[in-house]
């Protein structure tokens, strides 16, 4: 084992423009600044290979955003290895917007009749101009800690905080046989389960899966000892604020600040773990939430904002309590190693069926006009609901085109060590199960999966279980998956395999 060296860098990348804000299936503009984004860095080298982790306060890494980033590493630092960027997002619904083609935030396709009609006096900025910004500003961030990197250490252990609630009801009955169904509507294509659905219903039976309370905690110290930061990662999304139009971390900066208010301005690099079922959002007891903040926190701020102060507190308290025995054991030698990997797995096939409902969900879309009331925002989240639909239904129909020559889809997975423990990544919002089967088999005394990482080209969709295909409902349709549960398990065998050959190194 080598000496390791460790480099941080951080960067805010908030933005007090206009800029379009995704997550919904509407487009909101943002109307100002909640709290900071930001983008953190972290270098860790043993001299014979490296990784360098990256997280950003966002939905997704989007529309070629890493590919500009590697290629402005290159140029900025050829000795950096552009392709040990492991970069994901935290997956929040009030990041600004890097879409690369700005008209595909407000077009289902290339036909005029499938184009927004903005209103002139609402100022958009450009969502072009800040992915060039923040794509070169990620670069240079990634520079300084690669050039920052000096002997340090490392400590890590895990810990418990309640933040994920699973967000996918089950009911006896199959839900889209009620009366009163929309199935043109791709955000609600129901069966026995349903995202956020109302438990408060004669048929509600369960939740299709529990909730993962494990927190992974990677802490980094200078030659000294000295804490210097801390990979925190959780697997849940950061999405209680997710409605807001103003740009905001969400829970993260709560968490942020909580952590900080005892340990300084200590560098915090956010990672979200397989949670595409899970969600910060309890579902039922909710008057019994109301009473628990209202008392604890007093009236004013609002249920979802007391609800980020609240897990901020819970995963301040973990990170304590972690620290407190985990700081016994600081490593100044580990060994370094870091595969990247295109690997092919199956696609979800579109069915006729499939194709036909699609088509005829396209006629029905097509047909309901864009209104212009002279109210502008109003006006935008009809239109742009509109268009988001429309577009669902053109992507299965280029999918069922795209299958007929090939049955599977590229992703690129990370697997790394550092030491005794393992990082292992994807590109999608990765139902919980599948991290669950990774970490069991993993040999490694601790396995972190961070989900929604980036690659080359579009990020990655919801990729659903068995159980969850299944059930159907958003995140388990045709609209919202791309690889099959089949899918799922090749990414968790391929995952495990190369997880045993690293532990198998000297």
């Amino acid at each position: 084992m080598s000496q390791i060296r460790l480099g941080w860098a951080s960067r805010d990348v908030t933005t007090d423009k206009p800029i379009p804000i995704n997550g919904q299936a509407y487009i909101r503009i943002s109307e100002g600044i909640m709290d900071p984004i930001t983008s953190t860095a972290l270098v860790v080298d043993d001299g014979n290979d490296c990784v360098i982790f990256v997280s950003l306060d966002a939905g997704g890494i989007r529309y070629g955003l890493m590919d500009e980033i590697r290629e402005k590493v290159r140029s900025l630092h050829p000795e950096i290895p552009a392709e040990k960027i492991l970069m994901n997002a935290t997956h929040s619904h009030t990041g600004a917007s890097h879409n690369t083609l700005e008209g595909n935030l407000f077009r289902a396709s290339d036909a005029p009749e499938d184009r927004v009609p903005l209103s002139d006096s609402y100022e958009i900025a450009s969502s072009d101009e800040y992915r060039d910004w923040l794509s070169s500003t990620i670069a240079e961030m990634i520079a300084e800690a690669w050039d920052g990197r000096a002997p340090g250490g490392i400590a890590y252990g895990y810990g418990y905080a309640v933040v994920a609630h699973s967000r996918r009801v089950c009911y006896f009955d199959d839900v889209s046989l009620r009366g009163g169904v929309d199935k043109t509507n791709t955000f609600a294509v129901n069966g026995h389960s349903v995202m956020y659905g109302n438990t408060n219903d004669d048929n509600f039976s369960h939740y299709e899966a529990g909730a993962d309370h494990f927190i992974n905690l990677l802490f980094t110290f200078d030659g000294e000892n000295r804490l210097t930061g801390a990979i925190v990662n959780v697997p849940c999304p950061s999405q209680n604020s997710e409605h807001e139009w103003r740009i905001s971390a969400d829970y993260w900066h709560d968490v942020r600040e909580a952590i900080r208010k005892k340990y300084g301005n200590i560098f915090i690099l956010t990672q979200c773990a397989a949670a595409g079922d899970l969600s910060p959002r309890i579902l039922h007891y909710k008057q019994a939430q109301e009473r628990r903040f209202r008392l604890k926190y007093g009236e004013g701020d609002g249920t979802e904002r007391n609800a980020r102060k609240d897990i901020a507190e819970r995963i301040a308290v973990a990170f304590d309590e972690v620290y407190s025995w985990a700081k016994k054991d600081i490593r100044t030698e580990a060994k370094v190693s870091h595969r990247v990997t295109i690997m092919q797995i199956h696609r979800y096939m579109i069915t006729e069926e499939d194709r036909k409902a699609a088509l005829e969900g396209l006629a029905t879309a097509r047909a309901k006009p864009f209104v212009s009331t002279g109210d502008p925002k109003a006006d935008l989240i009809h239109n742009t609901k509109l268009v988001s639909n429309r577009r669902r239904f053109l992507n299965v129909l280029q999918r069922y085109e795209d299958q007929k020559k090939t049955d599977r889809i590229p992703t690129e997975i990370h697997v790394l060590r550092i030491g005794d423990i393992a990082f292992a990544s994807n590109i999608f919002e990765l139902y919980m199960d599948y991290q669950h089967r990774i970490q069991a088999r993993s040999p490694f005394e601790q396995t972190f999966v961070v989900q929604l990482a980036g690659q080359s080209g579009n990020n990655g969709t919801y990729l659903p279980t068995e159980r969850g295909y299944e059930g159907r409902g958003y995140s388990a349709i045709v609209y919202s998956m791309t690889a099959s549960p089949e899918g799922g398990q090749e990414l968790v065998e391929e995952t495990v395999r190369q997880l045993r050959e690293l532990h198998e190194e000297n």
